[in-house]
């Protein structure tokens, strides 16, 4: 964990040259981008970013992954399969505690088929902290996310109620979002959570966020076992391609994707 992070640091003070190298294009999100004063809403963006495909192995590139620092692409493939397995863990916990068998959840996703993918984010010192966000208000779109926080200075908070909250790093742990797939299939037991990140005007950040998300062509629904009369399902079945492409086209902010997705009761 303190390697892989310590890694994309180094990746991120390359000279700019050097990180084009592998900058994204206009038709695909994957590779090197910067958010660097992208103007959202009344806040300004702040973050360069790297992104990478790991599952499924159709779409995995390591081309486009890169080769300086020397050890990254080793690195990532030990790091994504360790956050895999994690993820493949927890899924069987959650399906539990919802009181449905525990390959319920891994199942709803796809099985062994699923999604994964990695965006690193880079948060450079800023000089007016107040006029910017490193990421605006979102919840994740997908179904689990695996974040590594930087170890030496915070920046993410989440939302409780109308307060936004600090989460305090803790060394060598992980932090995990649960995103909108789980709070559908969950028939809104589980809450994605709304979250956002701050900069800092002394210090940099980077952390890791690892996306762990349904097959794209499955239909995504409540479970139903947990729909009754009493509690009706809250959202129509909707594909992940389907609502990737819904959010697309409707923007990212705060909760309001999959809320507007609500039946009416």
């Amino acid at each position: 964990m303190k390697s892989i992070r310590q890694l994309w640091r180094d990746f991120f003070h390359l000279p700019l040259e050097a990180k084009q190298v592998y900058a994204n294009s206009p038709t695909t999100y994957e590779g090197y981008g910067s958010r660097l004063g992208v103007e959202k809403g009344a806040k300004l963006d702040w973050s360069d970013y790297f992104f990478l495909n790991y599952l499924p192995e159709s779409v995995r590139d390591e081309n486009k992954w890169p080769t300086t620092p020397e050890s990254c692409r080793e690195l990532v493939n030990e790091y994504s399969k360790a956050v895999v397995k994690l993820c493949g863990i927890l899924m069987k916990i959650l399906s539990v505690n919802l009181g449905l068998e525990e390959d319920y959840l891994q199942n709803a996703f796809g099985g062994d088929d699923i999604g994964a993918c990695l965006r690193v984010n880079y948060y450079p010192k800023c000089p007016q902290p107040d006029l910017t966000l490193g990421i605006s208000p979102h919840s994740d779109p997908g179904g689990m996310t695996i974040l590594l926080p930087d170890d030496d200075v915070s920046g993410l908070q989440v939302r409780k109620g109308e307060h936004w909250v600090t989460v305090e790093p803790i060394p060598d742990a992980l932090i995990v979002n649960l995103g909108d797939q789980i709070q559908v299939i969950s028939n809104a037991i589980y809450k994605s959570v709304e979250h956002r990140v701050i900069v800092n005007s002394i210090k940099e950040r980077v952390s890791l966020a690892y996306f762990y998300n349904p097959r794209g062509d499955l239909l995504i629904e409540p479970a139903k076992k947990l729909v009754s009369k009493d509690r009706p399902a809250s959202y129509s079945a909707m594909t992940f391609d389907q609502y990737r492409l819904f959010i697309r086209k409707s923007g990212l902010w705060g909760k309001s994707q999959v809320e507007s997705l609500k039946c009416s009761q």
